[in-house]
Order: structure tokens, then sequence, then C-alpha cells
């Protein structure tokens, strides 16, 4: 058993890596996509189902961290302490770069008032997360300008990662509440994904926590209107979205006792099974348009099979021969969090700086309000620019930015440099 396990713990996941990104490249899409009115006729049924990468994503953090730091008697490692600082250390700076960069982006957008609507941004406007047609009806009722007390309630719950906490609407960036999440999931890790490693039956337990994990949809489906703030609960809430975490515990668990069996999926199994996850996310789509309870639904735990299917498969793809390759799947995946936390701010300028360019931009230098007044329409066919230059930055951030910023931390808290086989899997 202790031969076995060490050989799991060597094992290099590559398509998990290419997962990852994949993952943060739809998130991209999923928020900006919907952005060019030639297409929003059909662009809704590439983007109605991007909450399933957030989750998947969630699911795939479980397996790889179970995979990482838990040794041959399924313990971790490594001390709580250690790895509550190395998971900060990686983290925090991908938020706190990304918060600055939003919130100044926030200001210069609402002051410059280049795009329709812009006027009305700015650090301290929300909008109140509903799930029901008041947002079609009356969108101004949902906007809401924070108050200066409040406003810094917000800024110290983002400083503090307890963001994802607030139910009632998403402040600054709002993508990062998903590292608020995850902050959170990292905390239990030490405590749960032990217990969880050691279950007989993980396929047993993965049904179970997929039941639990639909009670609260199912109750707020039956018991209220839609409203808030169970929308931004079921949405973010650490706790209630800690199922899908602990799916991926168990998911490793039942891989890791599959491959000891030598019982892995067949290349035909695989591309079947991903087969029903394609049909499930079609299905999906579906029932998106047959009302608003199906979001919850679906949100909350009815596509979780298909999000672990996929990562099982995913599991399963073996290292390509090509070093090169191998090095631009970890370079890619590394960057799929910053994919998370940057491409809002990242799309508000460069949406920006497309309507000035298309309108009359040599006006800039003689009358500047003018030139912004003159900006044009957006279009289609610089969308995939946007896209790559979001992918080159957020793997430039990560390695530039985040891995200097994480050893200075590493470094300072830990005594240490991260050149462990653990440190660069995680």
């Amino acid at each position: 058993m202790p031969d076995s396990t060490t050989a799991m713990r060597k094992e290099r996941f590559i398509g998990l890596e290419w997962l990852r990104f994949l993952l943060g490249f739809y998130i991209v899409i999923f928020h900006t996509l919907h952005n060019y009115p030639s297409i929003r006729d059909w662009s809704h049924y590439v983007t109605d189902i991007g909450f399933f990468s957030t989750s998947a994503f969630f699911v795939l953090s479980g397996f790889l961290l179970t995979h990482v730091y838990l040794d041959a008697s399924y313990q971790m490692r490594e001390p709580p302490r250690s790895f509550w600082l190395k998971r900060f250390s990686n983290l925090y700076p991908i938020h706190i770069g990304s918060l600055v960069l939003a919130m100044a982006v926030s200001a210069l957008v609402g002051y410059l008032a280049i795009a329709p609507g812009d006027s009305d941004i700015s650090l301290q406007f929300v909008v109140y997360d509903v799930n029901n047609d008041v947002g079609q009806l009356d969108w101004k009722s949902l906007n809401h300008t924070m108050g200066t007390v409040e406003t810094g309630i917000n800024l110290l719950l983002n400083l503090t990662l307890l963001h994802a906490w607030n139910p009632l609407y998403l402040t600054f960036n709002p993508p990062s509440w998903s590292i608020s999440a995850l902050f959170f999931f990292y905390l239990t890790f030490p405590w749960l994904a032990p217990r969880l490693r050691r279950v007989l039956h993980p396929r047993r337990a993965l049904l179970l926590v997929n039941l639990i994990y639909l009670i609260p949809p199912l109750y707020v489906i039956l018991t209220t209107d839609y409203g808030m703030p169970e929308t931004g609960i079921l949405h973010r809430n650490p706790l209630i979205r800690l199922p899908e975490f602990a799916s991926g515990i168990l998911l490793y668990a039942f891989y890791a006792q599959r491959k000891a069996q030598g019982r892995l999926m067949s290349l035909p199994q695989c591309c079947l099974t991903l087969l029903i996850v394609a049909i499930s996310v079609v299905v999906a789509v579906y029932l998106l348009g047959l009302g608003h309870a199906w979001y919850y639904a679906l949100h909350n735990g009815l596509l979780l099979p298909a999000q672990l299917a996929l990562i099982y498969v995913a599991a399963h793809w073996g290292a390509p021969r090509s070093r090169r390759l191998v090095r631009w799947a970890t370079r890619l995946g590394g960057a799929s969090l910053p994919m998370f936390a940057l491409h809002v701010p990242l799309y508000a300028v460069f949406s920006r700086v497309e309507r000035v360019v298309s309108g009359d931009p040599g006006l800039c230098t003689t009358d500047f309000r003018g030139c912004l007044a003159a900006a044009g329409e957006l279009h289609l066919w610089l969308y995939p620019l946007f896209l790559v230059m979001t992918v080159l930055l957020c793997v430039l951030f990560q390695e530039r930015f985040v891995v200097r910023v994480r050893k200075f931390l590493l470094r300072h808290l830990l005594g240490q440099n991260p050149r462990s086989h653990t440190e660069k899997l995680s």
C-alpha cells in the first residue's frame, strides 16, 4: 500500500493542468461574450452555464490538494500551519493584485464614462443578487450605492478574504469571491481531507455528499421568491459550496482506489463519459430556459456528477512526450486562478480602449472629452485578441508577480523557499 501511494504522489496530472486552464478560459468568456450585440441572440447558449467552471474548479482543487498533501497513511505531510501559510501565500498575491487593479479600473471607468452606463460605476456601486424577474423588469431597483462605512466594511472583508460571506452583493472585483471561498476550503482541508480519504466506499460517499448539497437549493426553491439574501448565499457562501471541494477529495480517493485495483477507464470509456458530460451540459442549458428554479438546482448540485466525471476523465490523460507541451500545460494551468481574478478589469480596459480607437482617436490630442464622447462600438473580430492578451497577461502575472511575492511571503512566514516537489505540484 505505501508503495502504491508513493507512486500516486509522484504522478503528474497534466490533463488536469489543461483542464484548469480551460475552466479559467471559459470563465473569461462567460463574463465577457455577452457584451457583443451582434451575437446576443445565441451567445447566451455558450455562456449560460458559466458557473460550471467555478464548481469544477472547486472540485479540482480538492482532488489535487489531496494528491499533493496527504501521505501514504492519509495524514497531512506537513503541519496545518505550514499548509495554511503556503496556500495563503499562493492566494493572497493574486487577490490583492487583482483587487488593486479592479478598484483603479472601476474608478477610472466611472470618471471617463466612455461606454453607456459608465457614469454610474464607482467603487461604491453594487448590484443586489436576485434570481427572479426584478432584474429584467426594474434593473434600477437592484442598484445600490454603498455609504462610507459600508464601503469600509466591505473593503475590510476583501482584505481579510471574507467577502464571499456577504450574501447581498459582490464588491470591487466580483469574481474574486471564489478566492475567498477557496481560502475557507483550505482552512478545512487539514481536518477534512484525512477523514474523507479513509472512506472505504468513496463512490457511495460522493452520492451522499451530492444529496446533501442539493438540500439548500431545494429549500430555497420551495420556500422563497428567489430574492436576497438566499441567492447570494447559494451562489458563494463557502459553507454551502464546501460539498464541491469535499467531492474533489472523495474523487481522488475513488481514483486512487481504482488505480490500485487496475480498473481505470479505457479510451472508449473515457470518450463515452465525455459524451455524457456534453449531453448533461446541453440539457442543463435547456433547463435553464424553463424557469428560475432550475438555476438554483443546476448551480448547486445537479451538475456535480458531470463535473466529477469530467475531472475523473481528465485525470486519465497521460503526459505527452513533448517537454514543451508539458511546460506550457503547467504554465497555463498555473495562470488559471489569475484568469478568474483578473479578467473583469482587463476586459474593462480593453473594451474602453477599443471603443475610443473605433471612434475618432485623432481628437484625443486636441479635445480629450470630445474624443471620449465620439467613442464607437465594440467589434467581435477583436474579441479573440482580448482572449489571447488575457491569457498572456495572466501567465506573466503569475510568473513575474505572484511567484515572487509568494516566495517573499514564505521566506518571511516559514523561513524557507518553496523548492520541494510538494510546493512545485501545489
